[in-house]
């Protein structure tokens, strides 16, 4: 064993064949770990939140748009709301993004003002809403409740739809609100004043 251990020291291409096959074996274990983020990146896809992180609170960036009076028809019962009324691109790319909260009878509504197919998102939204997407003549198609927020996946009906009303998480199960009910604003010709 003395022997062989004196050869090994004596020889300087022994250990710089071990060196290099350690440096391979790293270089192969690193192309792996790369390979591997690379793919688990990929596979979260690309608007995974740990990517991009949402804005800080910022109440100042927050939009305070003219308010209307608005009323969800439900199970024989008026349910009375006050909304904002977002009408331009402008406004519905801010929605209600930099609010911490939002009152349970206060919503935001989005007018499109002919059919379209929209897709919301939760970016930058730091309160959970319940999202009520609805046709020209007032009638709710589609709900989307407690939206996560800051949550990038996006939300949306795949029928066409004029507007989307906005309201706080928990509307829609503490008024029994479903698709199919109406929804009376000016936008629909539907509302008159009490």
């Amino acid at each position: 064993m003395a022997n062989l251990s004196a050869s090994i020291v004596g020889c300087p291409n022994v250990w710089t064949r071990i060196y290099t096959k350690i440096d391979y074996r790293l270089a192969v274990w690193s192309r792996i770990a790369a390979t591997t983020a690379v793919f688990l990146v990929l596979a979260l896809g690309v608007h995974a939140q740990g990517l991009r992180p949402h804005e800080p609170l910022n109440p100042a960036k927050a939009q305070s748009l003219p308010q209307t009076p608005l009323v969800i028809e439900s199970d024989g019962s008026d349910h009375q709301f006050v909304i904002e009324l977002a009408d331009t691109p402008e406004e519905h790319a801010i929605g209600l993004m930099h609010r911490n909260y939002l009152a349970p009878d206060r919503g935001m509504l989005f007018d499109y003002k002919r059919p379209h197919k929209p897709r919301f998102w939760m970016r930058n939204t730091f309160i959970s809403l319940d999202m009520l997407f609805v046709r020209g003549d007032g009638e709710i198609a589609y709900i989307a409740e407690n939206t996560v927020p800051h949550s990038e996946r996006t939300v949306g009906p795949r029928q066409s739809v004029q507007a989307v009303l906005e309201v706080p998480a928990g509307t829609v199960a503490r008024l029994g609100i479903e698709v199919g009910d109406k929804v009376r604003h000016q936008i629909f010709g539907n509302f008159s004043a009490p």
